[in-house]
């Protein structure tokens, strides 16, 4: 691969993503008017007396989006419809390149002092990336879910505190991740992933960040209670029927099973060191065991395998991202049967998890880094011969 200068790959990759939002965005948005309702709706207070405010979940069940998430589609609330819908988009894609860099500036600090090569690194990046961006801008722009955008920035953003060794930022992204949406719950064994002494701290933010965005409603309006138990159709193409669950509509145990396999997974990860895999196991919990098959469920996917393809291994070519991609985006259109469909949702998730949990790591030296969970490093510049972070240079 020809030689890739500090930036251009990310120059690349704005252009990437520029051309699928201009084939996306005429026909985007499908889902955003969830979105600014809800906006509408937490905006008018408590003093509205009607079903907006605190009675928010309480009325409207089907808003299954985290109060933060709707905060931020208020903001749009002043512009026209059709306006504020394209300038969320914008904004949304927007943060798709700051997701790449960032998950670039994690691998150059988490492997800081290794030896790695730079150069390596943006090509992994880079082709990662080509790989993730369509299916961000399925997320961000065909569907509009402003919700699942941020707890993945969010989520990102914990990554990267992670790497720098930084307890209360890890706790307060990961709060404000589940404070998006509920399900980044199954990415909080990420805190984990900090060394030991750091878990409390980490823990509270955590915890009191959460107890903070949700309680007001539940205090407020018990019946919001009811929210956590909407359910949707069970669709042919899900992984769920091929695990024998042929229930109509969502069943009562199914999302309480999502997240203990999304923890427990993630658990195990970090147990054995390789916790860059949590994003990814988490996801794929959702994928074998949620009763839809909404395409935009991969985004979550394609963030796993980016942060397990630039952090999790050193290998030049990023292939389980684009296995990702191929495998469960690019079936949607040449797989006709929802029933073959499914079978592929659940051979992807069987075969990715035990790779990153069990697949032998590439050599001596990859595999003792291994074991050891991220510490807190020297910022460049200080301490004798410190040496800078591929930060500046692979993102």
């Amino acid at each position: 691969m020809p030689v890739i200068s500090q930036r251009m790959h990310l120059v690349l990759l704005a252009a990437w993503t520029v051309l699928w939002f201009a084939v996306v965005e005429p026909h985007g948005g499908f889902s955003w008017h969830y979105l600014r309702t809800g906006g509408e709706l937490l905006y008018q207070g408590p003093s509205s007396g009607g079903d907006g405010g605190l009675n928010l979940y309480a009325h409207h069940p089907e808003l299954q989006m985290g109060p933060v998430s709707f905060l931020a589609a208020g903001l749009f609330n002043p512009f026209p419809g059709a306006v504020g819908q394209l300038l969320a988009a914008a904004l949304m894609s927007l943060l798709g390149l700051v997701v790449l860099v960032l998950a670039g500036r994690s691998a150059a600090w988490h492997f800081l002092g290794t030896g790695t090569n730079h150069q390596r690194l943006r090509q992994r990046v880079l082709v990662a990336g080509l790989a993730f961006i369509p299916m961000w801008i399925e997320v961000a722009v065909r569907f509009g879910h402003l919700d699942d955008v941020l707890a993945l920035f969010f989520t990102v953003l914990a990554v990267h505190s992670v790497t720098r060794g930084h307890p209360a930022a890890t706790g307060v992204f990961l709060a404000l991740a589940m404070d998006s949406k509920p399900t980044a719950l199954a990415f909080l064994p990420l805190l984990l992933a900090l060394p030991r002494h750091q878990w409390l701290r980490a823990g509270l933010w955590c915890a009191g960040l959460v107890a903070l965005a949700w309680l007001p409603f539940f205090v407020d309006a018990p019946h919001s209670f009811a929210a956590a138990q909407f359910t949707i159709p069970n669709q042919p193409a899900s992984a769920l029927r091929w695990l024998g669950v042929s229930d109509p509509r969502t069943p009562s145990w199914d999302r309480p099973a999502q997240f203990a396999l999304g923890l427990a997974l993630g658990c195990v990860a970090v147990w054995r060191g390789r916790w860059a895999a949590v994003v990814l196991l988490g996801a794929n919990a959702r994928v074998l065991l949620d009763p839809s098959v909404y395409t935009y469920y991969t985004a979550s996917v394609l963030l796993g395998t980016l942060l397990w393809d630039v952090i999790g291994q050193r290998r030049l070519v990023p292939w389980w991202s684009w296995i990702a991609l191929i495998t469960l985006y690019g079936s949607v259109f040449v797989v006709p049967d929802d029933s073959a469909r499914g079978l592929i949702r659940l051979g992807f998730v069987a075969v990715s998890t035990a790779y990153v949990l069990f697949w032998p790591m590439g050599g001596r030296r990859d595999r003792a880094r291994s074991r050891a969970r991220p510490r807190p490093v020297m910022p460049p510049g200080q301490g004798s011969g410190a040496p800078r972070p591929a930060g500046g240079s692979a993102t």
